[in-house]
């Protein structure tokens, strides 16, 4: 990894860090990044700019003792000019640290190549998390190509996923040492046992199975899928679907062509340990997905999984569950297997245990903390070793 002379601090000062993202609004990058976040704590402080400025539904799990601050300027999200790269490279002087965050930062990761050794720029790493609808299935020639150019000035790049760690280096030219697979982590402990279901808005107990997802409303999570797989078993179970986005009328529409006048959609919660556990069955219906937070997150509260097979979600989830992973467009076989789950409690109470069995070995938070602290101490001179 290249590394730049570190900036002299005054004892006991906050390493600077600069953050770059299209949003941060609920979703599982965000909530890794604040886990991260509220554990440094003072120890880092953080400005984070956003080419969407308002898009900032995530800040609820940020500890309110952190020193961060919001930026709108200069616009991230403007079209790619030397004038934007120019005014991107000035922001990042003065920083320790720059991270990016997928394709709405790769304009920032543009111009500190462009820039970089002109204006003695800090360290920068970038990370990708996976694709919109729009790349979901195969990558764009032309953001490939801009990616692999990008880059190269990257210190490095962190994926979560197998998939993804391929495709960096078969499509983005990226070097295997530059490349790093961190999978996320999270608190396992935290989502242990059942949650009562008025912990989520709306939900009141009837005595049918609760099938629930959470996850933005985007296209490539393929709501309507799940909708249409569930509408035949709707006297046996009640959906929800916990989050925002834009998809959120066309999942509406689509549950009343199915008959489904039920459906609870509370919007984004910003806890999933306090509710995730008052589904019965968790379901993830996306077209395209690399390590889904929200699937650890069901496998830590003892979940049942129904999944589409998508990056790494097969070898996710636990041996016993994995029949119940099906092919993206197989809709008739992801019915039959929440059918097979809705009408069997010991068969859903045994696969639980057994994700839960391998969160507790496989997602704690603390080896994921452990490689970023690594990682990000390394292209800051050891700042971060005490951490």
């Amino acid at each position: 990894m290249r590394r730049r002379a570190a900036r002299r601090k005054k004892p006991g000062e906050p390493l600077r860090v600069l953050q770059l993202h299209r949003t941060f609004d609920l979703g599982g990058k965000e909530v890794r990044l604040a886990r991260l976040m509220n554990h440094w704590g003072a120890r880092m402080s953080h400005d984070i700019l956003l080419a969407e400025p308002e898009a900032t539904g995530a800040r609820a799990l940020l500890d309110s003792a952190l020193a961060v601050r919001f930026l709108d300027a200069p616009a991230l999200g403007a079209p790619a000019t030397f004038a934007k790269f120019n005014a991107l490279a000035k922001l990042m002087r003065g920083y320790d640290l720059i991270l990016s965050f997928n394709w709405g930062a790769i304009d920032g990761v543009m111009a500190h190549r462009l820039f970089r050794c002109l204006r003695c720029l800090p360290p920068l790493i970038h990370h990708e998390e996976g694709f919109d609808a729009d790349e979901a299935f195969v990558r764009q020639a032309a953001r490939n190509r801009y990616r692999q150019i990008a880059l190269q000035g990257a210190d490095a790049l962190v994926v979560p996923s197998t998939q993804l760690a391929h495709i960096a280096q078969a499509e983005w030219r990226q070097r295997a040492e530059k490349v790093h697979q961190i999978p996320n982590g999270l608190d396992v402990a935290a989502y242990a046992g059942t949650r009562p279901p008025s912990n989520i808005p709306g939900l009141e107990p009837d005595g049918r199975v609760i099938v629930g997802t959470v996850a933005n409303l985007r296209p490539v999570k393929n709501l309507p899928r799940l909708v249409r797989a569930a509408a035949p078993l709707r006297d046996r179970l009640r959906l929800v679907i916990v989050g925002d986005g834009e998809e959120r009328s066309a999942i509406l529409a689509e549950a009343e062509r199915q008959g489904m006048s039920d459906i609870l959609m509370p919007g984004g919660l910003p806890r999933p340990q306090d509710y995730v556990g008052a589904f019965d069955i968790f379901a993830l219906s996306s077209d395209s997905e690399q390590f889904p937070t929200a699937l650890m997150e069901a496998m830590a509260a003892g979940l049942p999984v129904v999944a589409t097979d998508v990056g790494d979600t097969l070898s996710m989830v636990s041996p016993d569950n994995r029949r119940f992973i099906v092919a993206p467009d197989a809709v008739d076989d992801f019915r039959a297997a929440l059918a097979e789950l809705v009408g069997d409690a010991d068969l859903r109470r045994s696969i639980g245990e057994a994700n839960r069995r391998r969160a507790l070995r496989c997602f704690d938070e603390a080896v994921m903390i452990q490689l970023y602290a690594r990682l990000y101490g390394e292209a800051v001179g050891n700042e971060l070793a005490l951490f």
